[in-house]
């Protein structure tokens, strides 16, 4: 696994985040010094899959990058379902493509199909999981009501969606608490000031976060059933949404 120095280095101007190439070379690096909690939600996202994928359905992780959910979720749903690996970013989208290519012909294992495409207008059928790990904060904040919207449509009854999220916080004195705790893991896990700095600077317009109501009150909107925040880490959170009907 590549190292991330992508901002180590001080930059004339600094531009706006990007998936290219460069990213996903260092992406696992990247993510995993980024994001205090998210081999936790792996683990969950690989347990989900064995509960809530149906035999004949179909799984959505949208917004997959390099498909670290999608990769670990195979081996754990029926080998007639089908997994739908969707990022509008080449260069992820190249790399898992090799990467699946070499699995492919395991005729135990769920067929992954791996897809060049915007998450928002991708059509959706027939699911049994959707996973958005942290996805829907890089989408326009006026279309993630849409997006949220046609996957609970798209679920069958008892299906479920998993969204993890950076959040924010009404609360001006916990916004800069836990803010100050995230800057503090990343320091541990050997980021510096420069760099810290300069990646917060690309993101700034690119990355727009909302708060844990927010997301609950518009996942109850969208139809969801159940609405359960199950994960919080610093201004990381995940939530588990259920649509009502039968299922397990």
């Amino acid at each position: 696994m590549s190292r991330d120095q992508i901002y180590a280095l001080p930059r004339d101007q600094v531009g706006q985040f990007q998936f290219d190439e460069q990213v996903a070379r260092v992406f696992p690096d990247m993510i995993a010094r980024s994001v205090p909690g998210y081999g936790s939600i792996l683990s969950i996202i690989e347990q989900l899959s064995a509960r809530f994928v149906q035999p004949g359905t179909q799984v959505y992780d949208l917004g997959c990058s390099l498909g670290a959910a999608t990769l670990l979720m195979q081996p754990q749903i029926p080998p007639d379902a089908t997994i739908h690996a969707v990022d509008n970013a080449p260069a992820m989208i190249d790399r898992l493509r090799s990467r699946v290519d070499q699995i492919r012909q395991r005729p135990t294992l769920a067929k992954v199909q791996v897809h060049l495409a915007d998450v928002v207008d991708f059509p959706m059928d027939h699911a049994s999981l959707v996973v958005l790990n942290f996805t829907l904060q890089f989408i326009a904040s006026d279309r993630r009501r849409e997006l949220l919207d046609r996957i609970c449509q798209a679920l069958i009854p008892g299906g479920a969606l998993l969204l993890s999220e950076k959040i924010c916080f009404d609360d001006p004195h916990q916004q800069q608490l836990l803010s100050d705790l995230h800057l503090d893991f990343k320091r541990a896990c050997g980021y510096s000031e420069l760099e810290i700095a300069q990646k917060r600077t690309s993101l700034e317009k690119t990355l727009i976060p909302e708060s844990l109501a927010t997301h609950t009150e518009r996942l109850q909107a969208a139809g969801f059933a159940t609405v359960a925040p199950w994960f919080q880490c610093f201004n990381f959170a995940s939530i588990l949404a259920i649509k009502g009907g039968q299922g397990r």
